[in-house]
């Protein structure tokens, strides 16, 4: 057997591991690979004949995975699942302009896609696919060419990035709530409903600080995931949020909601264009890269 094949069991057998190790016997994974219960068997006894250990007890006509099948379990399904991953990502691509993109969502909505017209006018063979994701993760393991993250460039290591712009955020409500609730001063707020963007429950305390009001007492409000939801509650009277201003131009500029207090915050957080290191070229990934930096600094 050849060094490359010495620590490599049959293909078969470890389909037929995985899907009793997910179902919790061999029948249901016989059901879903198309083998019968006792074909299942076979495979699974041929594999642990491979490794010279069970894998599972054998209780009457019930199996249980033990203590090795656990543990071998725990190393095998992940690199079965990247097996998996790797192969999607080899057959979905219809072609060498396709790309991934994953968007944090408000930003996708507000900012991304009103712009995309002008990107499909400049490169019409570009195809990208957008998907919204909120958290940094890992290029290595997940199917995405490129993404768009607000934050530090601290907070995601091991990638390149580019630098698009930082954001100003606004206190806004609707007009009517403003009418039945006058605001004077920033100091009136601490009497107000506020609601934040969920990642950012921190924000309204710095605003108050900023502004010369003593905001070590202040209670939480109502948290929402995506800012588009928040400034949705704002306009139906909810309360006072911070948004970023130009996630709401429409709803300002319509005036269903006002800025009683012309103060904007701004911090070191950024949005920035991340990809994995190394991977630019000047491919479809590039005419992207380039396209964005410019509509951002423009």
């Amino acid at each position: 057997m050849s060094v490359s094949r010495k620590w490599l069991p049959p293909m078969n057998a470890l389909i037929a591991f995985e899907a009793a190790v997910r179902h919790g016997g061999f029948s249901r994974a016989g059901e879903e690979i198309g083998l019968t219960q006792s074909a299942v068997s076979r495979q699974i006894a041929q594999l642990e004949d491979w490794l010279q250990t069970p894998l599972f007890d054998r209780i009457g006509r019930r199996v249980r995975l033990n203590e090795a099948g656990r543990a071998y379990a725990d190393d095998l399904l992940p690199a079965l699942d990247s097996i998996r991953r790797a192969t999607a990502r080899a057959s979905a691509r219809p072609s060498q302009t396709a790309l991934r993109v994953a968007t944090l969502p408000s930003f996708g909505m507000r900012w991304l896609a009103p712009r995309l017209p002008q990107l499909t006018a400049r490169h019409p063979d570009l195809v990208i696919d957008f998907a919204a994701r909120s958290q940094p993760f890992d290029f290595g393991h997940e199917d995405f060419d490129a993404a768009v993250h607000f934050g530090v460039a601290a907070d995601w290591p091991g990638v390149a990035m580019d630098f698009l712009f930082r954001e100003e955020a606004v206190p806004v409500c609707a007009p009517g709530w403003l009418a039945a609730h006058p605001l004077r001063e920033p100091a009136d707020l601490l009497h107000a409903p506020l609601l934040s963007q969920i990642s950012r429950r921190d924000a309204w305390a710095r605003w108050l600080t900023m502004a010369g009001v003593d905001a070590s007492g202040l209670a939480q409000g109502p948290a929402y995931e995506h800012f588009l939801m928040l400034a949705q509650a704002c306009a139906a009277g909810a309360g006072v949020a911070l948004i970023p201003s130009f996630l709401i131009r429409p709803e300002l500029e319509a005036g269903t909601l006002v800025i009683p207090f012309a103060r904007p915050l701004s911090t070191e957080q950024a949005y920035y264009l991340v990809y994995p290191a190394g991977a630019l070229g000047t491919g479809p990934l590039a005419q992207f890269r380039n396209w964005m930096v410019e509509q951002a600094r423009g």
